[in-house]
């Protein structure tokens, strides 16, 4: 609700978008942060941001690998973590940060599904990439 709330006049839309994944899909994973992470001292003195960075990259492997093996993955982001997190009798400590919904799917679009439906655009690389330096991006 706080995103459709948040989107203004196109939050009835948004709350109309087909959310199934979680029903369809035929393997459903909750990824999730647990307790411990100040343990692993590599990298979380300096970024401690880095136990998540680590699971979104493994998070994109397996998306890339389940797309080489022709599935399909969405990551869900609209959930309440702390209502997950009692849902699933996680321990305390544990941060759900993903929902991954995995499984066969009957095509592949030729763009972003949010970029059909009008909630974003494409943008070139060139405004993400800079070289020895930040570079300001071009006004439209």
């Amino acid at each position: 609700m706080r995103t459709a709330e948040a989107l203004g006049p196109r939050g009835d839309e948004f709350l109309a978008l087909k959310v199934e994944g979680v029903l369809d899909c035929a393997v459903l994973f909750v990824v999730a942060l647990c307790d411990g992470r100040q343990s692993h001292v590599f990298g979380r003195r300096t970024l401690p941001q880095m136990d998540l960075a680590s699971v979104s990259c493994a998070i994109q492997n397996l998306w890339l690998a389940a797309r080489a093996e022709g599935l399909g993955m969405g990551w869900v982001s609209i959930f309440d973590p702390a209502a997950l997190g009692t849902l699933l009798a996680m321990p305390d400590g544990a941060e759900p940060v993903a929902i991954l919904c995995l499984g066969p799917v009957p095509d592949f679009p030729p763009r972003p599904q949010l970029e059909l439906d009008h909630w974003t655009l494409g943008r070139p690389l060139s405004e993400f990439v800079s070289e020895n330096g930040w570079t300001a991006p071009t006004p439209a």
